[in-house]
């Protein structure tokens, strides 16, 4: 009897977190569901009637797209260029040089390499807010202001998570892979390319997802750094859809967010199962 009481109160249990962990995810949803159904109505009803599915009346059809993406005498696709170049080379730079400076510090046991780690970690925790003021004079100074160098500022914000989860998953790679390596003549660059990089696949692709998303949807860093009359990402593309006296089109907003959202949702979707891996082989081991 005690034992069909446990396993009654296991499957109410069960059924409680179910029901709450729904309910969690369609709040969670309801933004993204908004964004959709609003990109298909006229300005006027996404205003007022927000979450009312499209009718005859307030359709807007391919037109919010057409608006959003011909706004202004700012080219949407130079936005979309310099945006994939944005991300593709941070997080390049991330997963390369993050990768080579974790696998140095997880085998070489000094003071130096223990501080650099923790400086690292603490670095998660600092808010941008307090260095972004500082950051952008020197950004500046150093010409850093473009597409193709500001990257360099992506890799040092995201070095800290980076060398995290790399420097765990690297604890739990055998030395002696890496000795049988070294004796059959393979020096530190050819060892860490031919034999420890592959085997940090799982971890490369989780912080590569992690990394993308959160570049792709930056838009504090690249407004504060970049000259946005040159050079505009996406984000920031869809914060200047503005008329006269400051007036936004809602409905072309919420396209434009539909169609920088949805790379980002299926490359999710597509390589969920690899964050969990990566997180569980990396974070959690050493």
């Amino acid at each position: 009897m005690d034992k069909q009481q446990t396993l009654a109160a296991e499957r109410r249990n069960k059924a409680i977190l179910s029901v709450v962990l729904a309910a969690i995810c369609i709040l969670w949803v309801l933004p993204v569901v908004a964004v959709v159904i609003n990109s298909f109505k006229l300005n006027t009803f996404v205003k007022t009637d927000t979450f009312a599915l499209p009718t005859s009346e307030s359709w807007a059809g391919m037109a919010n797209f057409v608006k959003g993406m011909t706004f202004g005498n700012y080219p949407f696709k130079s936005s979309v260029l310099y945006s994939v170049v944005i991300t593709v080379l941070s997080t390049g730079l991330i997963l390369v040089f993050c990768s080579m400076a974790a696998w140095y510090i997880a085998r070489v046991d000094s003071l130096f390499c223990k501080a650099i780690y923790f400086l690292c970690v603490f670095s998660m925790v600092v808010p941008f807010q307090m260095v972004m003021f500082t950051l952008s004079k020197t950004a500046d100074v150093l010409k850093l202001n473009t597409p193709w160098t500001i990257p360099i500022v992506y890799l040092g914000f995201g070095a800290g998570l980076a060398i995290f989860m790399f420097v765990g998953f690297v604890k739990s790679i055998p030395l002696e892979i890496e000795e049988a390596a070294a004796i059959d003549g393979c020096g530190p660059i050819r060892t860490f390319f031919e034999v420890v990089l592959p085997m940090l696949k799982p971890t490369l692709i989780s912080v590569g997802i992690l990394e993308i998303m959160w570049v792709w949807n930056d838009y504090l860093l690249p407004v504060l750094v970049l000259d946005i009359n040159k050079y505009r990402t996406i984000p920031i593309h869809i914060q200047y859809l503005k008329g006269s006296y400051g007036t936004v089109d809602l409905g072309a907003t919420m396209a434009l967010i539909l169609l920088s959202i949805i790379p980002v949702i299926i490359f999710y979707l597509a390589c969920q199962k690899h964050i969990i891996k990566g997180v569980a082989a990396g974070a959690v081991k050493g």
